[in-house]
């Protein structure tokens, strides 16, 4: 079989899902965003789920979206100066978690809905970073893809691990407020030229911004799928299916695939 039917055999599982954004979480319920609490009711409830993945100062890789922990921690320090140790001083918004290792998510995940890993690059380290989390993923007995931002964790994927399912994440950056690489590489990531590069199976783009020339062409160039985020209404979610898009959500709770009611 071919890359490309492989790939596309792997689609229509990860297709099939609806992927809770950074868990199913809810902080009046107790579960804040990429905690234990919110990935295990993803699980339970048949969704997957998408999570942000940090390298620590010890190699370990944590579960957080912000590179600064002052608005997911309320005391601001950098995740990857920290060590494994130093987390339990970093209670999650107020809760009783503090943030999790990839290990303790995958844990939750086997044998269930797929994960979207969302690798973050600080001050590059892409090549570090990815062969961290393919260290994790090694043995583990789940079904993922891995998305970023940076084109060289798509670049490195390609010519190391080139049977990974691997996104583009990317967004019209000059409405967004700019990636924070520059007027130049907005223009680029906005219209997609780092595809050319990175070769993704996937193109994850903020959904808003989904009428962008470039992500039509490059589906159509490079025959990859689409993933949406993030998606706030169920209307929208319905609409973006019925194109074609796999789906990221918060906000709601729409069917699960395993309930039967998904169309």
């Amino acid at each position: 079989m071919g890359r490309v039917q492989e790939m596309n055999g792997t689609w229509q599982t990860l297709g099939a899902y609806r992927y809770a954004h950074r868990g199913l979480h809810d902080l009046a319920a107790g579960r804040p965003e990429n905690s234990l609490s919110a990935f295990q009711a993803a699980a339970e409830a048949g969704f997957g789920a998408e999570l942000d993945v940090h390298l620590m100062a010890d190699g370990n890789l944590a579960v957080v979206h912000d590179a600064d922990l002052a608005r997911v921690c309320g005391k601001h320090a950098m995740i990857g100066t920290l060590r494994r140790e130093d987390l339990a001083g970093y209670p999650l918004l107020g809760s009783g978690e503090t943030i999790p290792l990839l290990e303790d998510v995958l844990a939750v995940f086997e044998g269930r809905g797929p994960l979207i890993i969302e690798l973050k690059t600080e001050r590059g380290g892409a090549a570090r970073l990815t062969a961290a989390v393919m260290e994790r993923l090694r043995d583990w007995k789940g079904m993922y893809c891995l998305e970023s931002f940076d084109p060289a964790v798509l670049i490195c994927l390609r010519k190391r691990w080139p049977e990974v399912f691997r996104g583009q994440l990317s967004c019209n950056f000059f409405a967004s407020g700019g990636s924070g690489w520059g007027r130049l590489a907005d223009w680029a990531m906005t219209h997609l030229l780092v595809c050319l590069a990175g070769r993704p199976d996937f193109i994850a783009y903020r959904w808003e911004d989904r009428h962008e020339p470039s992500l039509r062409l490059m589906k159509r160039l490079l025959g990859v799928h689409e993933v949406a985020w993030t998606v706030r209404e169920l209307p929208v979610l319905e609409r973006l299916e019925a194109e074609g898009a796999a789906v990221i959500f918060e906000g709601f709770i729409p069917a699960s695939p395993t309930s039967g009611d998904k169309a």
